[in-house]
């Protein structure tokens, strides 16, 4: 309870100073506050642990203050203690996160704390997701420049945020961009578009073991190409990582390479959309001990879709760093108005295809201090299949009051891969019906109906929901997760849950009551574990 006190203070008084500071014409402050909180209770037949704390809670509290050239920030961060399925490392309370920037003419410069990207993000990528648990932040110093028309520069120094401490490895990086079109006043006027770009990262960190000859220093690079015109665009990226044995490979010396392919093609009712990767021992953190999401450098991009809906992300896709080749591809189409399957306000169709296996490999049984592990055949398509989904997709508009989606979703989900659990092989059916009915200006009520089908794991599961919208202001849900498929009767549970709550503006307030299945978050082929839990839970969020 002091720690929400706290943060609305510091919201409160920061507000107020902001009105204060703006009306004098000394410059703006933006902020924002978030507060998770939940209550536990034990429930042994859902695997809900005990929670001594009874109580557990995240909050966020950031300002940032802009005045000329000048722009600075801070973040205050609580974890009291760090709700279940987060890090118990993130446990207290501090300012994570902080920084001045100093921007003249063509040159900006960032001390402290900041987050940065390189391309795709395949050899450099820094991010803040708390729903992931996740901000691998730099803290150091950052410059940019842009020296010339069409020519963008970026170089930055700096350790990762490990939690409330810093990783081992020192972070070194350069970037840079050339834009053709705004190179050459020539170009300017050209139908086509080129940007392309190179960056190096270097990671140091000290090597000290007894059995291994470590790499102190480990590089990577990347070019890229993307190329637009009109309706048609084309990104590709390639990266390299020299030797980097690490806990996430089991210490192998051999090299990573990465390569990601996306094109499309769009117009007025279409689109397609084509993307491949392929992934060959490519983690990349700052300290070659960390395990899971901790400091990682790097990013890769995923093949698979984010799914929205409860069941179809179920079962959802992680990416494999150690290896693993994608393809993903999507076609969207409109019917169009007054025709006999548009309607009179036409139909949206979508489609998409998507398919990860493994590498085609080799392995070696040197143990020695270069062990390289495996030999890739680059140009061969791998025997195990991780995962594969196919979707489709229609929402038709029946009346301007009422709107109708619905999905259907097959998945193959190689569960002893991607979760590292040895199991079956999945495979799964869902359908979903998403409908939405304005009743009036301020009254909507939305529902949704699922039912995901599958002979492995726990069984087929249904999912229902109900919420209603009004006031314009409020609104009050309930929703039932129900495993009746499951082979143990006693596991047939209801996962019920009711929600409510005020939103006005930026500002919303969320309470519910209820189980909460166990699973994972994913989101961008990035995950995280969610406990089983049964409870209260409150949400606020706001921002000015």
């Amino acid at each position: 309870m002091k720690r929400i006190l706290l943060a609305f203070i510091l919201l409160g008084s920061s507000a107020f100073y902001a009105g204060a500071q703006i009306l004098n014409g000394e410059g703006q402050f933006h902020g924002s506050i978030e507060i998770d909180a939940q209550q536990y209770r034990p429930d042994s037949l859902i695997g809900a642990p005990p929670v001594p704390q009874k109580m557990l809670m995240n909050t966020y509290d950031e300002l940032d203050y802009t005045n000329g050239k000048i722009s600075a920030g801070v973040r205050y961060e609580a974890y009291d203690d760090a709700l279940e399925g987060y890090s118990p490392l993130y446990d207290g309370s501090g300012f994570p996160y902080k920084y001045i920037s100093y921007k003249q003419d063509n040159m900006e410069v960032t001390v402290g704390n900041f987050y940065e990207q390189f391309g795709s993000g395949m050899i450099l990528r820094s991010y803040w997701s708390p729903a992931l648990g996740i901000d691998n932040s730099f803290n150091g110093i950052r410059v940019k420049y842009n020296p010339v028309k069409g020519v963008y520069l970026k170089g930055l120094v700096g350790n990762q945020r490990d939690y409330w401490t810093q990783g081992a490895g020192l972070v070194r990086a350069f970037d840079g961009e050339l834009n053709l079109n705004e190179m050459d006043s020539a170009w300017n006027n050209m139908k086509t578009k080129i940007i392309v770009g190179g960056s190096f990262v270097s990671e140091y960190q000290a090597a000290d073991d007894a059995t291994y000859n470590f790499p102190e220093n480990v590089g990577a690079s990347a070019g890229r190409l993307s190329i637009i015109n009109g309706g048609f665009s084309f990104y590709t990226e390639d990266a390299y990582i020299i030797n980097d044995p690490n806990a996430i490979n089991g210490d192998i010396f051999k090299p990573g390479n990465g390569v990601l392919i996306r094109t499309g093609y769009s117009q007025k009712g279409f689109s397609l959309l084509l993307s491949g990767e392929r992934v060959d021992n490519m983690s990349f953190k700052s300290d070659r001990t960390a395990t899971a999401n901790d400091l990682a450098i790097n990013y890769l991009p995923e093949m698979p879709r984010d799914e929205t809906y409860q069941l179809a992300a179920f079962y959802p896709y992680a990416t494999q760093p150690n290896g693993e080749q994608g393809f993903d591809a999507e076609v969207k189409y409109k019917l169009p108005r007054g025709s006999f399957l548009g309607g009179k306000y036409g139909t949206d169709l979508d489609a998409e295809y998507s398919a990860v296996r493994s590498l085609d490999t080799i392995s070696e049984n040197d143990k020695t201090s270069s062990d390289m592990g495996y030999n890739t055949k680059i140009l061969n398509i791998g025997q195990t299949n991780y995962f594969q989904e196919i979707t489709f997709e229609i929402q038709h508009k029946f009346s301007p009051d009422f709107r109708l989606i619905a999905q259907y979703d097959y998945e193959y989900y190689d569960k002893t891969i991607i979760q590292n659990e040895y199991a079956p092989n999945i495979i799964s059916n869902v359908g979903v019906l998403d409908g939405y009915y304005s009743i009036s200006s301020a009254h909507t009520l939305h529902m949704e109906l699922q039912g995901l089908q599958t002979q492995q794991d726990q069984g087929n599961w249904a999912f229902g929901l109900v919420e209603y919208n009004f006031g314009p202001d409020w609104f009050l849900g309930v929703l039932d997760e129900y495993n009746y498929g499951n082979t143990i009767p006693d596991m047939r549970i209801h996962y019920f849950t009711v929600t409510g709550g005020y939103t006005h503006n930026a500002l919303r307030i969320t309470v519910g009551y209820g189980k909460q299945r166990a699973g994972i978050l994913c989101i961008g082929g990035v995950c995280r574990e969610i406990p089983a839990a049964d409870g209260f839970t409150l949400s606020i969020t706001n921002s000015f």
